[in-house]
């Protein structure tokens, strides 16, 4: 198959270049430092999986160059999904699948509202990777994995024909869920729980779960967004937060969310799209969420702060 990634860093980049080397065509779109390393030298991802180095890729920072092709697969932060889905239309074909890899719960209808609901599958990926320097990825926790279905889940040959390609490639698992907005909501509590506690203690998850006071907050994240997804018509399982709870205990000491790295770091995060959407999305269906509405309170300032909105609401 004929891929592009939208966002080619810890996620794109890994899942990008897994497919690479199985022997689908794939272009990265990128930009700045990393861009240039690319096509200077290559990707290197240094994998729990196995190593990888691809001497030369296809990598541009122009969809518009690119020309059709048969899938996009979106891996921006979440608080880009509605630019990625302005500037991917050139790749677009008739019958071109977009599908979004996002932290969060609503990159798919976001890309849906924007590209047609035609063009999209839901999905989510599980992994613990970032840009460790231009050109180079670290994939360092998590065996990784994505999740995809059509967003009414019939099946269909597509997905089919998708997961085909994924399960061509080393180090990822791939999978149709019978219900993949369970799934994703599934994916959300235990991201969105690592990421609110680590954003606001700045701690590793080894330290929050281990001490009584934060991993009580932990659960109570987990039940804030549990209950939220209930009230919104979402199967969960009846033990989603237990199977949560047991992922965040399984990970290595020092893992961190990527929204408390950009946090940590002073650069913008995906506030809105976690412990906000929470709080909205519990809003908006009569569910409470105060644990999830101060983290979100208590972060707010410097996020307003590093996107250049003072006291204004990002």
């Amino acid at each position: 198959m004929r891929f592009a990634i939208m966002g080619s860093g810890g996620v794109g980049g890994y899942f990008g270049a897994r497919l690479a080397e199985a022997g689908h065509a794939v272009t990265f779109i990128a930009r700045g430092e990393h861009l240039a390393a690319m096509r200077r030298d290559g990707l290197e991802v240094s994998s729990i999986e196995g190593n990888l180095h691809l001497d030369s890729v296809d990598a541009t920072d122009d969809p518009r160059e690119v020309g059709e092709v048969e899938a996009i697969i979106v891996a921006v932060k979440a608080w880009q999904v509605r630019e990625a889905a302005e500037a991917i239309r050139p790749m677009l074909g008739p019958e071109t699948l977009v599908v979004p890899l996002e932290n969060g719960v609503e990159a798919a209808d976001t890309l849906a509202e924007a590209l047609g609901e035609a063009h999209v599958l839901e999905g989510l990926c599980g992994i613990l990777a970032w840009q460790e320097a231009p050109g180079h990825i670290r994939h360092a926790g998590v065996s990784p994995f994505v999740r995809f279905g059509e967003r009414d889940n019939h099946p269909s040959k597509r997905g089919e024909r998708l997961k085909a390609a994924f399960d061509a490639a080393h180090g990822v698992t791939a999978e149709i869920p019978d219900d993949i907005q369970a799934a994703v909501w599934s994916k959300f509590l235990f991201i969105c729980a690592m990421s609110g506690i680590g954003a606001i203690t700045r701690a590793p998850i080894g330290v929050t779960r281990r001490l009584p006071e934060t991993r009580e907050l932990i659960e109570a994240i987990l039940a804030e967004i549990a209950a939220v997804a209930r009230a919104r018509g979402i199967a969960l399982p009846a033990d989603a937060e237990a199977r949560a709870l047991h992922f965040i205990d399984a990970l290595p000491a020092a893992s961190t969310a990527s929204m408390q790295r950009d946090i940590m770091d002073g650069r913008p995060s995906e506030l809105e799209s976690q412990n906000g959407a929470v709080v909205r999305l519990g809003r908006e269906a009569g569910v409470a969420t105060p644990v999830n509405a101060l983290i979100h309170a208590a972060l707010l300032p410097q996020e307003c702060k590093v996107r250049g909105g003072g006291e204004s609401h990002p």
